[in-house]
C-alpha cells in the first residue's frame, strides 16, 4: 500500500501524520471538513450511513485535500488519488480495523464497527498524494468562505424561562 511514497513530500507526510481533519473537495465542489485517520502514508476517510457525509467521494478517483496547522491556517493542498476499499478484500481486513480503532466516540467495539461499515455500505476511502502540493506562497490567498448550505434543520424559538411569576401591582 505504500506505492505512493514517491509522489509525497516531507511537508505532506508530516501534515498527514498530525491530521485529524482534512478539507476534501471532489470534482471542484466545495471543500468539506472530514474526519480522517492517517495511516501508511495516506489519509483514510469513512463516509456513509451513520458516519459523516462526503457527497461524491465514494465514487471519486481524484480529490483535492487541504490540511491546516495548529494555528488554523492552510499549510498544504495536494491532489489525491482516491481508492475505495472493498469489504472482504485483504486491504479491508488489514486497514478497516486500524481506522476504526482511531474513530473517536465509536459506538461499540471496533469489530462491530467494521462489521457495520461493511453491512451498511459505508465507504472507507484511501486518499494518497498524487501530484505536486501547493504550500507557502503558492497557496491561494482567499479565505475560501462560502454561503451556508441549505439544511432541513431549523432552530425552534423558545419562550424565555421564568423561575416564578411576576406580579404586577
Amino acid at each position: 500500500m505504500t506505492d505512493d511514497a514517491h509522489t509525497s513530500t516531507p511537508l505532506v507526510d508530516e501534515a498527514m501524520k498530525k491530521a485529524a481533519m482534512a478539507w476534501v473537495s471532489v470534482s471542484g465542489g466545495p471543500a468539506l471538513a472530514l474526519w480522517c485517520a492517517p495511516l501508511e502514508g495516506a489519509l483514510y476517510v469513512v463516509s456513509g450511513p451513520g458516519e459523516q457525509a462526503a457527497p461524491g467521494l465514494a465514487d471519486a478517483t481524484e480529490a483535492q485535500v487541504t490540511l491546516r496547522g495548529d494555528h488554523g491556517g492552510r499549510i498544504v493542498t495536494w491532489p489525491a488519488r482516491v481508492t475505495r476499499l472493498s469489504p472482504g478484500s485483504e486491504a479491508w481486513e488489514t486497514t478497516a480495523p486500524l481506522v476504526a480503532g482511531k474513530r473517536l466516540n465509536a459506538p461499540g467495539p471496533t469489530v462491530d464497527l467494521v462489521a457495520r461499515w461493511a453491512a451498511d455500505g459505508c465507504a472507507v476511502n484511501r486518499l494518497a498524494p498524487a501530484g505536486e502540493p501547493l504550500s507557502g506562497a503558492d497557496l491561494p490567498s482567499d479565505a475560501q468562505t462560502e454561503q451556508p448550505r441549505e439544511t432541513p434543520a431549523v432552530r425552534a424559538t423558545r419562550k424565555p424561562f421564568r423561575l416564578h411569576r411576576v406580579r404586577r401591582r
